[in-house]
């Protein structure tokens, strides 16, 4: 059932895109119950799953062949220096102990496995950098404002170079969340 309901989302997802996926939907994508969040650009991810469709395949199919729940925190190599994964396991923080981020080379698919953490979601055009670009971590800083939404077990974030995104921001009172963020290269 819950490869159906994943199924289900998938399709739903892609095909409300401004651009329908002209490809199939990988069978990678049907293994887990994780849903897109209603914030990912889906004209985006058309574009970046045609030029990178390996890449994407890898790491849905790392979702799809590995219980979540029970790996251990650290990162994992699933093809090189174009997609790798990190799992996380750390109190959510206070709004102000949160940067706006974003990256250039890379895409994130972030989803939290247990606990939950709110992450903000802004277009990096209405921000203002504060941290100049460092190549050695692929990361920009910003301030200014954005929308918040939480993110909880079974669904999944996608942030592209033009998405600033907020992370690891508690709910309610600094709990522990464990997640995985996985670094898929972005596709020029």
């Amino acid at each position: 059932m819950k490869k159906l309901s994943f199924f289900f989302s998938i399709i739903l997802f892609l095909f409300i895109s401004i651009d329908v996926i002209a490809q199939t939907i990988p069978a990678a994508l049907t293994a887990q119950s994780l849903k897109p969040h209603e914030t990912i650009n889906k004209a985006e991810f058309s574009r970046q799953y045609q030029r990178n469709k390996n890449y994407w395949d890898e790491a849905f199919g790392f979702l799809k062949n590995h219980d979540l729940d029970t790996m251990a925190v650290g990162k994992y190599v699933i093809d090189g220096d174009n997609v790798y994964a990190t799992i996380t396991e750390n109190p959510t923080k206070d709004l102000d102990s949160t940067k706006w981020e974003s990256h250039r080379n890379y895409i994130d698919l972030q989803s939290v496995i247990k606990g939950e953490e709110k992450i903000g979601v802004a277009d990096i055009t209405q921000l203002t950098v504060s941290v100049p670009y460092n190549a050695s971590k692929d990361l920009i800083n910003y301030s200014g404002e954005g929308k918040f939404y939480v993110a909880d077990p079974g669904t999944f974030f996608l942030f592209f170079p033009a998405d600033a995104h907020r992370p690891n921001i508690t709910t309610n009172g600094n709990k522990p969340d464990k997640k995985i963020v996985i670094k898929i290269r972005y596709a020029e």
